[in-house]
């Protein structure tokens, strides 16, 4: 059976700003849709219940006067001048029966008034009924004058107050947009605010990895915050002091193997000096102690230079250096002088400022590599650009795998072709010692595939430009 993989999630998770930033913006909608509701339903009762109010009080007063002005001889042919003189409310019409006749408005007849109201007014009672007549949403009034047999109803218009509605809504709803934005705005500033801490942290922490390890975070006028700052100095103290302590220890111990190291080398060199009196089974013994001493004598200066980059000890005495010139010194000072070079300067010189014993150690420690464990050295080639100039080295070897290509800088990393190396493999110091002195300098160094696409590995060191020389800079 084939197993079928999960799809991987290929979303990215949320930061902790945006969430903080989302959860004001929706705090403010929904405060925002709360408050809207709320003065909606508040609005079109008010509206209401105070249209409805006026009307009532125009259609008694109204009705009212009608009957003061009705007489029994009074006919529906007199209606239109008695009406026309009643107080008249902006969407109002009227309807008045008289015994058996109707006064029509303009838009509505009796038929279109409801007959609940019609019924409940005949009976002598008053009323007033919200109902859509004609299409429309409208308040229907209708009170009785059994003195003449006759009713007063009044059509009030509702459209006036849907359109105050309308108007309210989309005030609430472009107020409800602004809250929603104005809270995302100040949940960004608060976030901004609540993880400025944490950046601090972060800077803090950047610093104390990129080898500043007396970096420590002020306390604030926060207690919550203090706290942090405090926990956060007592583990950098804590790691600053147990690097220097095993720096410290590493140090002395090397210091205390130079001794005996030099009475061995001195024992070796007077063995040396005897071996056509020794057997070929002693000279085999000699030449084996020899190997091994000198591996011993460069892995102890290999760690008292490791110790001087952790105690803080090291520092650069800067030179002016001509990169063509180096390059070409330090193949020759490793007899690889006949080895092709790629000078990519043109005409205009390449000089940098930089320590020339530790760059030397640099170039001598990625040839040698080469040499022993890349299957030989193929060309090197040199660059630049505005601000830094490259330095490659290509070799012949297996190549470095993609996911060795960080570990073969660590201190004793040989990588996966460590056991392949034969007895003069080396401590796995020496790329860790690149590293360091390159880091030095402000630069870079890392391992790449070959440019040609060929089998091996390109070790490439970024050193920075001097700033330019003004009056270079006005020509």
């Amino acid at each position: 059976m084939t197993a079928v993989a999960e799809p991987r999630n290929t979303l990215r998770p949320v930061g902790l700003r945006a969430r903080i930033s989302m959860a004001f913006a929706i705090g403010g909608l929904l405060l925002s849709v709360a408050l809207a509701g709320a003065t909606m339903v508040l609005s079109r009762g008010q509206l209401i219940e105070t249209h409805e109010e006026s009307a009532a009080a125009v259609a008694v007063s109204n009705a009212v006067r009608l009957n003061n002005q009705l007489t029994p001889d009074t006919t529906v042919e007199d209606l239109p001048s008695i009406v026309d003189s009643l107080t008249s409310l902006e969407g109002s019409q009227r309807l008045v029966r008289l015994r058996t006749d109707w006064l029509l408005a303009p838009e509505f007849g009796h038929g279109d008034i409801p007959g609940v109201l019609t019924a409940h007014v005949e009976n002598g009672q008053p009323g007033q009924i919200r109902a859509i007549v004609a299409g429309r949403p409208q308040l229907v009034i209708g009170l009785p004058l059994p003195s003449f047999d006759a009713a007063y109803y009044v059509v009030f218009d509702l459209d006036g107050v849907a359109d105050t509605l309308g108007t309210i809504r989309i005030i609430l709803l472009s107020a409800g947009a602004a809250t929603t934005l104005l809270g995302a705005v100040i949940g960004w500033w608060a976030s901004r605010r609540t993880l400025r801490p944490l950046r601090r942290v972060s800077a803090a922490a950047r610093a104390i990895a990129g080898g500043r390890l007396d970096t420590r975070l002020e306390r604030q006028a926060d207690p919550d915050l203090n706290t942090l700052a405090d926990s956060f100095n007592g583990m950098a103290e804590a790691l600053e002091a147990r690097i220097s302590r095993d720096a410290r220890f590493a140090s002395e111990v090397s210091h205390e193997l130079r001794s005996p190291l030099m009475t061995l080398t001195t024992t070796v060199g007077i063995l040396e000096a005897r071996r056509d009196q020794f057997s070929e089974r002693s000279r085999t013994a000699l030449d084996l102690l020899s190997q091994d001493l000198a591996r011993f004598s460069r892995l102890v200066e290999d760690l008292l230079e490791i110790s001087r980059f952790d105690a803080g000890a090291a520092s650069l005495e800067l030179t002016e250096i001509n990169v063509t010139n180096f390059v070409h010194a330090s193949l020759s000072a490793a007899h690889l002088g006949d080895v092709a070079v790629t000078d990519g300067f043109g005409d205009r010189p390449a000089v940098i400022d930089g320590d020339k014993r530790r760059l030397a150690r640099v170039m001598a420690n990625l040839l040698d590599n080469a040499t022993h464990h890349g299957g030989g050295l193929t060309g090197v080639f040199m660059e630049r650009d505005a601000e830094v100039v490259r330095i490659g080295i290509e070799d012949d070897g297996p190549g470095v795998p993609t996911t060795e290509r960080e570990l073969i800088f660590d201190r004793f990393s040989r990588g996966s072709s460590g056991g392949r190396r034969g007895g003069d493999s080396g401590a796995g110091l020496g790329l860790s010692l690149v590293w360091e002195d390159v880091r030095l300098h402000t630069g870079r160094v890392w391992v790449e595939d070959r440019s040609d696409g060929g089998s091996g590995a390109r070790f490439i060191i970024e050193l920075p430009l001097p700033p330019d020389d003004p009056e270079e800079a006005t020509t």
